[in-house]
């Protein structure tokens, strides 16, 4: 697979609720994505800590990029959309900067499953996400 970094990070910055959030797309290869997000006023909940949605969309967006990957690299047509995520938040994120960590679990002709974890910089392992996709064929 010819991965394009450069062509993945400007075709994602369409996803401009990702990208008003500060995600980045850190690195691709077939196998793992990363992605992080610097944690800023904009992300803080009522209480102070990083607001759910905000882990959510990170972890999102690397589940995004690696269900898409295939299509993204000119070998298949289509495009995968979520089927059905679950989230669950083990920690506060603390420090300055989230990261997520995509890898691909199964993948089938149109479903494919993937894991994200989501870490803050100072190594606590703050979300783990499941995404289902679905891969729906090119019009």
């Amino acid at each position: 697979m010819d991965i394009d970094l450069e062509k993945i990070r400007a075709f994602f910055t369409n996803d401009r609720f990702a990208a008003n959030a500060g995600i980045i797309i850190d690195s691709v290869t077939e196998n793992e994505v990363q992605c992080s997000m610097p944690i800023t006023a904009a992300h803080l909940n009522a209480v102070g800590t990083v607001q759910g949605g905000a882990i959510f969309t990170l972890a999102d967006l690397a589940f995004a990029v690696h269900s898409n990957l295939s299509q993204l690299c000119g070998e298949t047509t289509g495009v995968t959309v979520g089927q059905s995520n679950s989230i669950s938040f083990l920690a506060a994120a603390r420090g300055t900067r989230l990261m997520a960590r995509s890898v691909c679990l199964s993948r089938g002709r149109s479903v494919s499953v993937f894991r994200i974890e989501v870490h803050d910089d100072q190594g606590n392992f703050v979300a783990d996400m499941r995404g289902n996709g679905f891969t729906k064929a090119a019009r």
